[in-house]
């Protein structure tokens, strides 16, 4: 038998082979996803598929839970004489799964900011110097450039991070081929090949909050060749100003 339904924004597809499940049992596997849901609430797609199959030799059942988040599926299955208890430790281990997929994509940060209206901005600590900006732009030396906006970089990060979440495919790529210092680069150069276009009654902050949804789009249209510049542009200002600028 096969059972679909969609409730909130989680997508069910559940599958019983060699067994039938009552609208008892089905109802009572539904009840055990409530926290589920409220997990993956956060995701712009979110499929549960379950297989329930029944072992003729050991007359137990087999319960394998296949949760497809945007950027990575969690894959849980458990073993018990009876269906429920089975799908529950599948749910639980799904849960932890996504606790910790959450954090490590900043979604859990995110939202405590939201509610506690502490949403940051581009904001530096210290203010750059727009003289030492401009002559670094005036000299082609993005190293320069660099050390001279040093204090935007860690707020301009934490925003990145937040930003990308809006592109599940983004959100895929990061740490299989893209991290998120790779974005906030991408910003950073095109800031230095921007700087003499930029709107001077805009803060330096807001430009570049402004710079990286293009920024996030470049490396995604074109992968390997933004990729490439990133890193050419990393190994100058190691040779400038050593290792750990990079």
């Amino acid at each position: 038998m096969k059972y679909s339904v969609q409730r909130h924004n989680l997508r069910i597809q559940l599958d019983a082979q060699q067994c039938d499940l009552s609208p008892a049992v089905i109802n009572k596997l539904e009840s055990s996803m409530n926290a589920l849901r409220k997990q993956v609430e956060d995701f712009p797609v979110s499929d549960l598929h379950i297989l329930v199959e029944r072992n003729g030799r050991s007359n137990d059942y087999s319960v394998k839970t296949s949760l497809i988040l945007p950027g990575g599926t969690m894959v849980s299955s458990e073993h018990s004489p009876q269906i429920h208890p089975a799908f529950e430790k599948c749910v639980h281990n799904l849960l932890e799964d996504v606790r910790a997929y959450k954090e490590r994509m900043g979604l859990v940060a995110e939202r405590q900011k939201l509610e506690k209206g502490t949403r940051q901005e581009v904001a530096p600590a210290p203010d750059p110097d727009p003289a030492a900006l401009e002559a670094a732009v005036r000299d082609g030396d993005y190293a320069a450039f660099r050390a001279a906006a040093f204090g935007y970089e860690e707020p301009l990060r934490k925003r990145v991070g937040r930003w990308v979440e809006r592109y599940p495919a983004v959100v895929a790529r990061i740490d299989k081929g893209l991290k998120i210092n790779d974005i906030v680069e991408e910003v950073f150069l095109d800031a230095f090949e921007g700087y003499g276009r930029r709107p001077t009654d805009v803060r330096f902050g807001d430009w570049l909050e402004r710079l990286i949804d293009p920024a996030v789009k470049e490396l995604m249209a074109h992968p390997d060749e933004e990729l490439e510049n990133i890193n050419l542009a990393r190994t100058a200002r190691a040779a400038e100003q050593g290792p750990e600028a990079v």
